[in-house]
């Protein structure tokens, strides 16, 4: 028996490690905002709540003022999808300067955090 198994692929070896206290992540979550003065609702796994909290938190700006910022940068880009502008920022926040670095969760960010 072996303790330790070699995935075939990357793919792989994301899904053996995802388990039943993580189906959490990938539930799309819908939050309601005012931005700009107008309500909007914008619908997220909450893999990607974590990061945008965490992007929120590093620019010292609440959730929705960054939102904000997303949705008047993106709107040139993707006019109409304003979920799918802030999946891609997540994902190139995440590339380019985080290197992995976000805890999961909330409850993990506060343990990871210097007291």
């Amino acid at each position: 028996m072996t303790i330790y198994q070699e995935s075939r692929d990357f793919l792989e070896h994301m899904f053996s490690s995802c388990t039943t206290s993580q189906i959490s992540e990938f539930i799309p979550e819908k939050r309601g905002f005012r931005l700009h003065g107008h309500s909007t609702t914008v619908t997220l796994e909450r893999a990607f709540w974590n990061v945008v909290e965490a992007m929120a938190q590093e620019c010292g700006l609440p959730v929705p003022r960054l939102i904000e910022r997303v949705l008047d940068s993106c709107i040139v880009a993707n006019d109409k999808n304003l979920s799918s502008c802030l999946r891609v920022i997540c994902l190139k926040y995440l590339n380019i300067y985080t290197a992995g670095s976000i805890p999961a969760s909330p409850e993990q960010r506060s343990r990871t955090t210097p007291s």
